[in-house]
């Protein structure tokens, strides 16, 4: 017997002359349909290790004058190490939000900060340790992101170590196996299921992390293939994953001829994803699923709304409709997986993009407890909570009345793999949308709750994500009816959870 979970999003709004005429969205989720696909990860954020600043004066170096911050946000949200009770904290937020596809950030300057000599023992070292140990205790997958590699003795003269590309890609490929190697066999990380070489090299629309100055160019193929090679070497089963351009280039299969080292893809997008967009990124699922590799949106947002310095934009409940958005998106484009720029942020670097505050804006200083950033927490939190890691997208049908707001409607329906439904239905709009959506194939009567976040909700003291309504549905009237706020996201779904419950990261079959 299937159960199912199902996420929809809808919307609508008609004006006659004199009188308003609310257009009816019905959506049809095929329950006994074969899946359109099932992902292959699922949805997090950024969660760094980076605490230390460079050792390098800015002036003594070639560097772009948007990246006088260096590492920009990349750097010191998590509580000190020593503030044990601010880190159980925040994992407990993170476990409430049940982000269970973490792209976890590193230098290689934490690690070989001179060539053949690595120190597993500093404070980043220890940072990083903390972040897997919580992933791997809690079945969360890890995108390894080597950031950029900082270490002056593998960069290019005149080069800021922070944005060179190395001087050496053997010495730079040898030390990333080490690394892997270190935390695969040394400290049993099996939660590490991708890695990624580098951040946002040049090849999309822009990129500064890859730079030779002067010299000749470090082909990124060349640094794939010698990174391939080194992990084989090591019998490390690791896949790269890659290019990591940004931001959302156009798929060019020309440009792709590093695909033999890959195991996966991902891109970036920080410009919000509209319809153009989908199709952007349709068009680079469909490359990665031909060729039996995953497909990831490893950084998202929308700057769009606001950012650098301690900009709030980020964490506006504009910017939480925009990442609802990119993902249903994307998901109905094939994408795999998903990460929000990000978790632990100080929120004074290059925008508020934190999802809990642990860094004092005014005073410069660490508060001495973990909490939520409320609209940007449960704003994230209504989608991330009812998704489970490797969960299918279900086939539906959508057919709205005439009406000039009707193409804004958004839905997807994703089934887990034990088999509950969730549907999402998103009304990024200024007026209400009534919205039906029908479950045929429903082989038994089953009990959907549906929740919902708006911002006066959100960011009102006391919020609780509980159910606003149940639905009782059997094969013979397997159809919900709702009328969707104005910039709402709704989840209807056979999930039951209260507030105080985790958030769902893998709904495995029993």
């Amino acid at each position: 017997m299937r159960n199912h979970s199902i996420r929809i999003l809808t919307l609508l709004t008609v004006l006659s002359a004199n009188t308003a005429l609310w257009a009816q969205v019905r959506i049809t989720v095929q329950t006994d349909a074969p899946p359109v696909y099932t992902m292959r990860g699922g949805v997090g954020a950024s969660w760094h290790a980076i605490r230390n600043e460079g050792p390098w004066p800015n002036t003594e170096f070639d560097f772009p004058a948007r990246l006088t911050g260096a590492r920009g946000s990349a750097l010191q949200g998590n509580p000190p190490l020593a503030n044990r009770a601010a880190w159980e904290q925040l994992r407990t937020h993170v476990r409430w939000l049940g982000l269970n596809w973490m792209r976890v950030e590193l230098s290689q300057l934490m690690y070989e900060p001179q060539r053949g000599v690595f120190d597993w023992d500093n404070d980043e070292m220890q940072t990083l340790y903390r972040i897997l140990d919580y992933c791997q205790q809690n079945s969360v997958d890890v995108f390894l992101q080597q950031m950029w590699t900082e270490v002056e003795w593998n960069s290019f003269p005149g080069v800021h170590p922070l944005i060179s590309a190395p001087r050496s890609v053997e010495d730079h490929a040898e030390g990333l196996a080490t690394l892997v190697e270190h935390l695969v066999r040394k400290r049993n990380y099996s939660c590490i299921k991708y890695l990624c070489i580098t951040n946002e090299p040049p090849g999309g629309t822009w990129g500064y992390w890859w730079s030779s100055g002067s010299y000749p160019c470090v082909p990124l193929g060349a640094a794939f293939k010698a990174v391939h090679e080194a992990l084989q070497r090591k019998n490390l089963a690791i896949p790269i994953s890659g290019p990591d351009w940004t931001d959302l280039p156009p798929f060019a299969a020309a440009k792709l001829d590093f695909d033999p080292y890959l195991g996966a893809y991902d891109i970036h997008s920080y410009q919000g994803v509209g319809e153009r967009e989908q199709q952007v990124l349709a068009q680079w699922a469909s490359w990665a699923h031909a060729h039996n590799k995953p497909f990831f949106l490893s950084e998202m947002g929308n700057m769009k709304l606001g950012w650098q310095d301690a900009n709030p934009g980020p964490r506006s409940f504009a910017a939480a409709l925009s990442n609802a958005e990119s993902i249903v998106r994307g998901i109905r484009a094939g994408v795999d997986g998903f990460n929000r720029w990000s978790l632990v942020n100080r929120g004074d670097l290059d925008g508020q993009w934190q999802l809990v505050r642990t860094w004092d804006i005014t005073e410069k200083r660490y508060y001495e407890e973990v909490t939520p950033e409320p609209v940007a927490y449960y704003g994230y939190g209504i989608v991330t909570r009812f998704l489970s890691k490797y969960s299918s997208r279900m086939p539906d049908l959508i057919v709205a009345s005439p009406g000039p707001s009707a193409e804004t409607l958004l839905t997807v329906t994703l089934e887990s793999p034990a088999g509950n439904l969730t549907t999402y239905l998103l009304n990024p709009g200024e007026s209400p949308v009534p919205v039906s959506v029908r479950y045929d194939g429903l082989p038994k009567p089953i009990a959907m709750n549906g929740y919902q976040a708006v911002e006066t909700a959100v960011s009102s003291p006391g919020y609780r994500m509980d159910p606003i309504r149940q639905w009782k549905l059997n094969p013979a009237t397997p159809v919900i009816e709702e009328t969707l706020p104005p910039r709402s996201i709704t989840v209807v779904t056979t999930f039951d959870l209260r507030h105080p419950d985790n958030g769902v990261v893998l709904d495995a079959a029993r």
